[in-house]
């Protein structure tokens, strides 16, 4: 097998065309009525900026992609092949202007064979040799398919992974699975089994050989064999591993295995060759009990993710991926649930390399149950994804669907026909893979049908107040027989901090649960809750992660848990978020930028010495003069030292049971005008540092009345241009949080739409100000800012 990606020379266009044949019009007449087309790279997604347009609601239909392809397959009668990584939502693919094939989902990966119809050759006469192919992606609203439009998430379009030409011989392997069991603490057997890709059902004769390597990359065993090609699955050997390596987070340990085919068309000899890694562990959810990963139990220390990124939505490249993954393991998660879909395959492999255990699941989710054509893409996906995944290590969990309790999507809600349609995936995937177990989240009259069960706990943000977090956390464990907590968290904007932070402690009813309702999201009426009375401050979001994450250290019956989500991600349920359409939960920027929060975790989970004084984003702090304030400082180091402009104020030894902060918090009298916050931390005799400088402002101040608006060259020849506020007198409103709409005249462009604080024309203020990044494209240009109620402001750049 030869894989090349194939990522430039496509053009797109998004909208409807009349037919296929309007694709390719142009290149024989080149007419006013053809479509513009437009260059782009793959991966890319046709919603990269509009899923966060704060003016309109995302595009929901068609796009096109086209290319020509040159196609030079090595092997004699081979066959060649577009390998799909993921392409949303439904595709159908061309080659000219002959369908041959189409796709229904939009994270699972397929194969097209152009073979047949290359042969045929209908288009030499205006391409020559060159192979031409067009895609079409559709996203559009359909009822009868998953995940619903109500989902929490956009349903993005486009070819948003990557896409390989590939090339086989006549007969090749489609899947190589290892399936591993073991049989003592040294030793596990591995069954090594296989399925052909033999579109003619060619029987032939082929050589096979098989090579395991350890770890080290050591060949652990060797075979030779003949034998007929065959149809279906089949076992090629079944052989004992000694002295194993396990897989763990800690030691993420992978095997490798290649098997080469040799045949021959004709008089020429071919080969093909398919590598998978795999790793070796066992793992339990004991029953009324923790989490067992390789007979030690382990607390599943976790988090979510969403395939989406600033300015290119779910068109993530491989770089982008893997930066991610990194930041999350250097968070010290050793758990991630993938939300709410199969996602890239490069996810995958990251996890296993990275130490990260893996809840991944097909995108059932919300709105209840459609008919035949909805239930087999259910069946399909699932099978498609455990297909693709089996060999991950990293997966323990195959997740069947979210929210599945969330009626929305068709005039009947019929609990009974939803059971038993989950019972039929249970047993599915089962059949397919019984060395896993099966999970949903949030349906509680599904919870006896499948394995690992969440239920819905929102302690401090939902429903409740985050001191109620232990409790509920019990009382769902005790209410299922093996319990995970999926989905925690606040909404919090980067960059807005509060000397108070909203608790909500006497305002919010308790003792009531603090399970998450349907509209509970909605920041307009229903019951009391901190999610609509709250401030979304990076503040209260750290106290919250703190209080959780002390509580864990303490709960020796919990599996695990996983905060909701690691970075902020567009939606278009939410139109009223600080940054419109944007679920901000994330402990990192939509770009990966960390927020406060991410040090929190570092603080209980990372084993690498850290030390952060909290609040590096905010300019000004404030308050009465000769006023205690509290200064916080999260770091695992055993003790932490603070100076305040120079001078100690003391040292404090950490104690994850004193909260907050682990108990490194200091109260002092900040000095009127510029401070200089500087903390150092020992941990196993090695010294780190974290300093912050800011403003201590004791003016008071009254309404905002006026706002100054300011641009800066950054080293890269952007600018950053930022509007701040003051009251009638000149002061400024450092707690201000109105909403401003940045606009552009002239040359320049403003870097918007990606659905970060500083790359959104209309969002509210954080502390008192906003900013923007804006490309002068070498020329002039007119920025204004127009805050509600104030004046508009502008400054030329």
């Amino acid at each position: 097998m030869k894989t090349k990606r194939i990522s430039n020379g496509w053009e797109h266009y998004r909208g409807s065309l009349g037919g296929v044949w309007e694709v390719w019009r142009a290149y024989k007449l080149n007419n006013h009525y053809n479509v513009p087309w437009s260059a782009v790279e793959l991966p890319h997604c046709f919603n990269g900026e509009d899923s966060v347009d704060p003016d309109v609601l995302y595009y929901q239909g068609p796009g096109w992609y086209r290319t020509l392809l040159e196609v030079d397959n090595p092997y004699p009668n081979g066959r060649t092949l577009l390998h799909f990584e993921g392409a949303g939502q439904n595709t159908e693919v061309f080659l000219y202007t002959e369908q041959v094939a189409r796709h229904v989902g939009g994270y699972d990966e397929f194969k097209v064979d152009l073979t047949e119809q290359m042969a045929e050759g209908k288009y030499k006469e205006l391409f020559g040799n060159k192979v031409p192919v067009a895609v079409q992606c559709d996203n559009t609203r359909d009822l009868e398919t998953i995940p619903s439009d109500i989902s929490d998430f956009n349903l993005y379009g486009g070819i948003y992974r990557y896409l390989n030409l590939v090339y086989v011989p006549e007969i090749s392997f489609e899947y190589v699975h290892i399936a591993t069991e073991v049989q003592s603490v040294n030793n596990a057997e591995i069954t090594v089994r296989a399925k052909l890709y033999n579109p003619l059902k060619r029987s032939q004769s082929v050589r096979l050989s098989l090579v395991v390597r350890d770890p080290d990359g050591h060949a652990v065993h060797q075979q030779e064999w003949t034998a007929e090609a065959w149809l279906g699955w089949k076992d090629l050997a079944t052989l004992e591993l000694t002295d194993v390596k396990r897989w763990s987070p800690d030691h993420p340990e992978l095997y490798s295995c290649e098997v080469v085919m040799h045949g021959a068309t004709g008089e020429e000899a071919w080969e093909t060759s398919h590598a998978e890694r795999f790793g070796i562990r066992t793992f339990e959810f004991v029953k009324q009990g923790p989490f067992l990963l390789n007979g030690e139990r382990l607390l599943l220390r976790g988090t979510h993710r969403h395939e989406d990124f600033a300015g290119v939505a779910a068109a993530m490249t491989e770089d982008m991926i893997r930066s991610e993954m990194k930041l999350i393991k250097e968070m010290g998660a050793n758990f991630i649930r993938l939300g709410h879909y199969q996602q890239s395959r490069i996810v995958l492999e990251l996890c296993d390399e990275l130490g990260l255990l893996v809840w991944e699941e097909i995108p059932w989710c919300r709105g209840g149950i459609g008919g035949e054509a909805y239930r087999q893409q259910c069946r399909d996906m699932l099978q498609a994804m455990i297909e693709q995944h089996y060999n991950h290590p990293s997966v323990i969990v195959w997740g069947l669907g979210n929210e599945n309790d969330w009626e929305s999507d068709f005039d009947t809600f019929d609990e009974e026909e939803i059971r038993r349609f989950m019972k039929e995936l249970h047993d599915l995937s089962h059949e397919l893979d019984d060395s896993r177990v099966t999970g949903i989240r949030r349906c509680e009259f599904c919870k006896d049908i499948i394995d690992v069960y969440s239920p819905s706990i929102w302690a401090g943000w939902y429903r409740g107040v985050y001191p109620e977090y232990e409790a509920s956390s019990r009382a769902g464990f005790e209410g299922t027989d093996r319990f995970l907590h999926l989905e925690w968290g606040a909404d919090n904007m980067a960059g807005r901090h509060v000397e108070a932070p909203y608790t909500g402690f006497s305002e919010i009813k308790t003792g009531d649960g603090t399970d998450e309702r349907d509209g509970d999201y909605f920041l307009q009426g229903g019951d009391p809750r901190v999610s609509s009375l709250g401030d979304w401050s990076e503040t209260y979001f750290c106290d919250m992660i703190d209080w959780y994450l002390k509580s864990q250290t303490q709960m020796d019956w919990l599996t695990g848990a996983a905060q909701w989500a690691f970075k902020d991600f567009s939606t278009p349920v939410r139109p009223d978020s600080p940054i419109p359409y944007l679920n901000m939960k994330g402990v990192v920027q939509r770009d990966l930028t960390p927020k406060e929060a991410y040090y929190v975790f570092q603080s209980y989970w990372s084993e690498k010495p850290m030390i952060r004084v909290y609040n590096h984003s905010e300019a000004v702090r404030w308050g009465q003069p000769g006023e205690k304030k509290l200064i916080k400082v999260y770091s695992n180091c055993e003790q932490a030292e603070l100076f305040l402009n120079g001078q100690s104020v003391g040292v404090r030894k950490r104690d994850a049971q004193d909260f907050p902060c682990a108990g490194l918090r200091w109260e002092v009298e900040l000095a009127e005008g510029e401070n200089e916050v500087r903390a150092v931390g020992i941990k196993n005799g090695a010294q780190v540092a974290d300093e912050i400088r800011f403003v201590y402002q004791t003016e008071e101040w009254e309404q905002p009345a006026s706002a100054v608006l300011s641009a800066n060259r950054l080293e890269d020849g952007l600018m950053k241009v930022e509007v701040r506020v003051y009251d009638r007198n000149g002061v400024y409103c450092p707690d201000a949080n109105l909403f401003v709409r940045f606009g552009l005249a002239g040359d320049g462009k403003l870097l918007d739409n990606r659905g970060t604080v500083l790359g959104s024309r209309y969002l509210q203020l954080a502390g008192g100000r906003a900013a923007i990044l804006v490309d002068p494209q070498g020329g002039r240009s007119v920025v204004s800012a127009a805050v509600d109620g104030i004046p508009t402001v502008f400054v030329e750049i």
